[in-house]
């Protein structure tokens, strides 16, 4: 089980807001599916690269709970 951090960022953003989902271990394939799963569940766009996954908008409550269900520990930051 991997402990993944879900935070709300608007930084270098153009004041735009994302969530961000960062601690993710594991190959690039997982990290795109992961992402991709996420980005259809919100039914926004983003992307997933560098151990980090970026979603458009805010969507930390539903992130959160997507990801207790999948089986990931997850802990709100900021």
């Amino acid at each position: 089980q991997q402990l993944l951090y879900v935070s709300l960022d608007k930084k270098k953003r153009a004041g735009k807001v994302v969530t961000l989902i960062e601690g993710f271990v594991g190959n690039e394939d997982d990290l795109s599916a992961l992402g991709k799963d996420l980005k259809t569940k919100c039914g926004v766009g983003g992307s997933a690269k560098d151990g980090e996954i970026i979603i458009q908008g805010d969507h930390k409550v539903k992130v959160l709970d997507w990801l207790k269900q999948w089986g990931y520990k997850v802990k709100a930051k900021g």
